[in-house]
């Protein structure tokens, strides 16, 4: 299959190496990889702030650089859903309704394309720890995304997974959400990372580096050893 690889902004700026991942175990399953250097951003930042026709503006390069893909598979929940759910909503009337229903038809979150598109679970992968899973806000209720990752990591030799209380809570970081409320944002993030550390993990593991990063932030500065990790990191054998 010919796979085209969405790299949401933060992932290619702060975190690249889930990217680099990403491409190894969708080559080693026998794929052709690229990914398009002109798609940057999904346009979300401005959907969420009530932006729509600034958001159409790099939605629209999206739709066009995207529009012969075979398939689209991105590594964050969120960006998905701004793919997947929201642009033909964004669209929805416009004379780019029918390319936005079509991307939307072929575009992935990593996880659930492995598991149910590409019926893969076990890629060999060995990571000698114990870990806990966050649900992103968007991958949970946009894409419905709550087994796939699950069935992933229990194929991952020497790792146990240990569920939090509070997996499917927000963690408060909501892109302009943090921004705009910080103190709210904190809280929220300081009740997952608790949640998180109570189960004695040495990992928190998502599939959005967004809400990675935002918890990482939190970790840090109440200096627990709890680190966190995207799925791929973990899946990919090396």
């Amino acid at each position: 299959m010919n796979i085209t690889l969405f790299i949401p902004c933060f992932v290619d700026t702060c975190f690249p190496e889930v990217g680099r991942h990403m491409v190894r175990i969708l080559e080693r399953l026998g794929h052709r990889v690229t990914c398009p250097e002109a798609v940057a951003c999904c346009g979300q930042p401005a959907f969420n702030s009530g932006y729509w026709d600034e958001a159409r503006q790099v939605a629209g390069k999206t739709l066009h650089h995207l529009r012969d893909a075979e398939a689209v598979v991105i590594a964050s929940g969120s960006c998905g859903a701004m793919l997947k759910v929201f642009y033909p909503q964004l669209y929805e009337g416009r004379p780019e309704a029918d390319a936005a229903r079509a991307l939307s038809e072929r575009t992935w979150e990593f996880s659930d394309f492995l598991v149910n598109r590409l019926g893969v679970t076990d890629l060999g992968a060995r990571f000698p720890a114990k870990v806990t899973f966050h649900d992103g806000c968007h991958g949970l209720r946009e894409l419905g995304i709550k087994s796939a990752p699950r069935k992933l990591l229990e194929k991952v030799r020497d790792l146990e997974l240990v569920e939090m209380t509070d997996a499917e809570t927000c963690c408060g970081f909501g892109g302009t959400f943090a921004a705009k409320f910080p103190m709210i944002s904190t809280a929220m993030g300081e009740v997952k990372c608790a949640s998180a550390a109570d189960t004695g993990a040495e990992y928190m593991v998502s599939n959005d580096s967004s809400c990675l990063m935002h918890l990482q932030g939190l970790l840090s500065r109440q200096s627990k050893p709890l680190k966190t990790i995207h799925l791929a990191q973990i899946l990919d054998p090396q």
